[in-house]
């Protein structure tokens, strides 16, 4: 049964100096479609390449809390995001992990993507780290769940993740929930329904068991599909079944390719 992985960077480093072959190697595992995520619109010329010449590859277009917003933020994601193959905004949110400046300016640069993303009728990829509170408290604000989206990597409580699914969100998890100090987490797994999963890399942060600590890829992925069918006490392919039908209902302008 094919896999997507919903979120990865091959557009950054190590992984860009040879996506063919990366992408092979997803193949090879059954990984069939990925989605590369921008964590800034410098990233735009990269990720083009790899769409361009790969036709199991999505985008989206979007800035990281962590990087700086342009001063017509809005303006270029609602232009990019037009682009075929743009099939989300993000990945966009809040983090408060390393905060230097006012919480503010993140605050509106998330506020000015939810608004692109309603705009262009795409759903968002949310990345939130020490500010559930304000990042489920800016969604309700700016009605999100107009366009819904994924709360990507995730990490939070039980509460978090069912607010999340109120929302209209799903729920991604990633190599984190192999972890053997994760517990919590694939206790977090435990209730979220297999339809409203998805399953990540993030690469190539966060490889799963036994790869942790080397570079993570999208050939990974069957490992947190296999660590979620234990959780939820079915086969992965079942769960591979059911994911890639999560993300291609979530991301309707992603379009499957023959394997």
């Amino acid at each position: 049964m094919p896999f997507v992985d919903s979120h990865c960077h091959i557009h950054l480093p190590p992984l860009v100096a040879d996506t063919a072959r990366l992408i092979q190697r997803a193949r090879e595992q059954d990984v069939q479609h990925m989605l590369c995520v921008s964590v800034s619109l410098r990233d735009t010329p990269a990720i083009d390449a790899i769409v361009a010449a790969h036709d199991n590859v999505f985008a989206s277009v979007g800035v990281h809390p962590d990087e700086p917003a342009p001063d017509a933020l809005y303006d270029e994601v609602v232009q990019l995001g037009r682009r075929e193959r743009i099939v989300a905004v993000g990945e966009t949110g809040l983090d408060y992990y390393r905060l230097t400046g006012p919480a503010s300016a993140q605050q509106e640069a998330f506020r000015q993507q939810i608004a692109a993303a309603r705009a262009l009728s795409k759903p968002l990829i949310i990345h939130t780290r020490e500010a559930a509170e304000d990042t489920l408290r800016i969604l309700k604000e700016e009605k999100a769940s107009e366009v819904g989206g994924v709360m990507h990597c995730f990490t939070e409580t039980e509460a978090v993740a069912r607010a999340a699914l109120e929302l209209n969100f799903l729920i991604s998890f990633s190599g984190i929930v192999t972890f053997k100090n994760a517990q919590a987490l694939r206790d977090v797994a435990a209730i979220v329904p297999p339809d409203r999963l998805l399953i990540e890399t993030d690469a190539p942060y966060l490889a799963p068991v036994p790869h942790r600590g080397q570079p993570n890829e999208p050939a990974y992925v069957p490992l947190v599909a296999q660590c979620l069918a234990d959780i939820h006490h079915i086969s992965p392919a079942r769960i591979g079944e059911q994911t890639t039908a999560n993300f291609f209902a979530l991301f309707r302008a992603a379009r499957p390719t023959a394997a």
